[in-house]
């Protein structure tokens, strides 16, 4: 592809994982590989690629806006890769409280809700 693809698929794994990131990829067909590239090369490349911010704080914006957003999946996903950028559990309920407060609470205790589901995961208590 080009160099800003190439960093932005480098740290996709880094954050997401391996596996996470090869299923997307892997499972891409015509319809939707556009959007798996355009995520993997501005997302991931040109932004997350950026040095303005560190990761773990790209982290806790991600997880504010993907819970306010209400997107669940990707909330999932986000969760995993904030603990892999160094976000603590605590720091996350931090985020999720200040979600609850300023974008409803609704918000709050669904994104509560799948923290504790993720955390449960990774503890091997699902």
């Amino acid at each position: 592809m080009n160099e800003v693809y190439d960093k932005g698929l480098a740290i996709r794994k880094a954050v997401l994982g391996e596996d996470y990131v090869s299923r997307a990829l892997d499972t891409a067909d015509d319809f939707n590989r556009p959007l798996q590239d355009l995520v993997t090369e501005y997302c991931w490349g040109a932004v997350w690629g950026r040095e303005g911010l560190e990761h773990k704080t790209r982290s806790m914006l991600n997880l504010a806006m993907i819970s306010t957003l209400n997107r669940p999946h990707e909330l999932r996903a986000h969760i995993r890769g904030a603990l892999t950028n160094g976000v603590s559990r605590a720091e996350i309920c931090e985020v999720f409280l200040q979600v609850a407060i300023y974008a409803g609470v609704p918000a709050g205790v669904d994104s509560f809700r799948i923290a504790r589901e993720v955390f449960a995961e990774i503890d091997g208590k699902s």
